[in-house]
Parts: structure tokens; C-alpha cells; sequence
């Protein structure tokens, strides 16, 4: 079974696109430096300056290690302006269809 990383993201309104291009510098930096995972963020139709990002991870040494890492600690304070709450979370499968 894998492990997740989740992270809500509320954005400065008016910040929207700073913040995709900011999550998405951090997003290519770590797929560089951990091969093989993905990255999805989506944005909530009905509060559009909402973010929801999630993607799989080997193991929960491996999120340890990348939330201890440069990428991880330079990308959160980049976007540390243009955000006004952020909630982390990571997770483990409880169930799988398909």
C-alpha cells in the first residue's frame, strides 16, 4: 500500500495563478529529486481560490524525507505570501476499486 501526501490550500484572492506556478516549480522540483510519483492539484469549482493537492509516495520515510528537504522548504516559504491557510496531510489507503 502506498502513502499520500494531501495538502487544502486557501489562496490570497487575486493569487490564484501566482500560487499554480508556484506549486507547480515545487511540484517539478520534487518529481526531479523523487522519481516516479505524480502530482495532482485541483482547484474547487465553488471557491475557486481553493486548492487540493495530493500524489502517492513509496513510503512514509520518503514524505520524511521530503518535507525535510530544500525543494520542500523553499517552495512552502515562496508561497507563504500568497496563501492564507494551508492544512497538511498525509494518509494511508484504507480501500482501492479498480
Amino acid at each position: 500500500m502506498s502513502v499520500y501526501t494531501m495538502g487544502i490550500w486557501l489562496v490570497k484572492p487575486g493569487r490564484e495563478d501566482d500560487f499554480v506556478k508556484a506549486w507547480k516549480d515545487i511540484a517539478d522540483r520534487t518529481h526531479r529529486e523523487y522519481p516516479g510519483g505524480h502530482g495532482l492539484l485541483m482547484r474547487d469549482r465553488d471557491v475557486p481560490n481553493r486548492f487540493i493537492s495530493t500524489g502517492p509516495w513509496a513510503s512514509i520515510e520518503q514524505v520524511e524525507h521530503w518535507r525535510s528537504s530544500v525543494a520542500y522548504t523553499e517552495g512552502m516559504a515562496s508561497m507563504r505570501d500568497m496563501v492564507e491557510h494551508f492544512e497538511p496531510h498525509t494518509l494511508d489507503e484504507a480501500a482501492v476499486i479498480g
